[in-house]
């Protein structure tokens, strides 16, 4: 459980310069974040007259409404018999998602490369059973020593 949710982490670390600004709201902003807030909040561009505070609180808020649905649904549907054998596929395939919109999004796939790098050779190294922490805490490491060489440069 606890390596499942340490990719929180990694979504409130990329978004700190994004909710810079944003006050006493960013620490909700980052820590209200599940995988498809994240994914959005990354993604959009603020609409005119709007703010990155409220782009963000509003897709949190629906998120959070979309919870309380997904919960209803699943206690109406656990006295439902349903075989839902087959479809574990759908996890791998969001992240699949989340990864391709922010590759097409960024301009500099490095840090994309050096994920996707280390993720194998750790994978080949420590097994499938155990090369998750590992994995996170490489790329973590790679990702601080190389971030002014990775940051954008402003104009």
């Amino acid at each position: 459980a606890l390596l499942i949710q340490a990719r929180h982490l990694f979504y409130g670390i990329s978004m700190l310069d994004k909710f810079k600004g944003t006050g006493w709201k960013k620490f909700f902003l980052i820590f209200g974040m599940c995988d498809e807030t994240f994914s959005v909040n990354y993604t959009a561009k603020i609409p005119e007259g709007g703010t990155k505070a409220g782009l963000a609180l509003g897709y949190i808020f629906k998120s959070v409404l979309l919870g309380f649905a997904a919960t209803t649904g699943g206690l109406i549907g656990s006295l439902l018999k349903f075989d839902t054998s087959g479809i574990s596929f759908v996890m791998t395939a969001m992240f699949v998602v989340i990864f391709l919109e922010q590759w097409l999004k960024e301009k500099n796939h490095v840090s994309s490369l050096m994920g996707i790098a280390v993720s194998v050779i750790c994978l080949i190294c420590f097994r499938a059973d155990s090369f998750m922490l590992p994995t996170m805490a490489i790329i973590v490491l790679l990702l601080a020593l190389s971030r002014k060489k990775l940051e954008p440069v402003e104009i």
